[in-house]
């Protein structure tokens, strides 16, 4: 299970799981509400669209929209076998190893971490609501039709 808040999800977070997808048989895409980023620009539904849109290349993936549930608590109950996250960089290992060991401590289950190329280290989801929102090119780092949706969101 790749778990995120997914807003927007970005080419750095496909890598991600196009590399889990070759691991795995099954990869659970499941978006998450982070308490710790409130107010998240796209709703659940809008999340799981774009999610679909961006994995529809890939057989053996699924995604799932969750609000108010720990990931380690969903993985269980999905039945993965393992927590997949995404490292750009040395600073998101810090955080996610401490996630890893508590989530390992509530329900047995590991984390794989993957890491993303050179060429992506850099791409954030707020970095990217950052620049569209202030209407600078998004094309590259994320798929068309969400590069679409931001236009939208920040042109109302």
């Amino acid at each position: 299970m790749f778990p995120g808040s997914f807003d927007p999800i970005h080419y750095g977070h496909i890598e991600v799981v196009e590399k889990a997808a070759s691991l795995f048989d099954h990869v659970v895409v499941a978006s998450l509400s982070n308490p710790q980023k409130a107010n998240p620009l796209f709703s659940g539904e809008e999340r799981k669209e774009m999610l679909e849109e961006s994995f529809a290349h890939l057989s053996g993936v699924s995604v799932v929209i969750v609000e108010g549930v720990l990931a380690a608590t969903l993985a269980k109950e999905v039945g993965a076998s393992a927590i997949v996250k995404g490292l750009r960089a040395v600073t998101d290992f810090d955080n996610e190893f401490q996630m890893a060991q508590m989530n390992h401590r509530l329900t047995g289950i590991d984390t794989l971490f993957i890491t993303t190329s050179s060429s992506r280290t850099f791409i954030s989801s707020r970095l990217i609501r950052e620049v569209a929102r202030y209407g600078g090119d998004v094309s590259g780092l994320v798929p068309d039709p969400v590069a679409k949706r931001l236009q939208e969101k920040f042109s109302e």
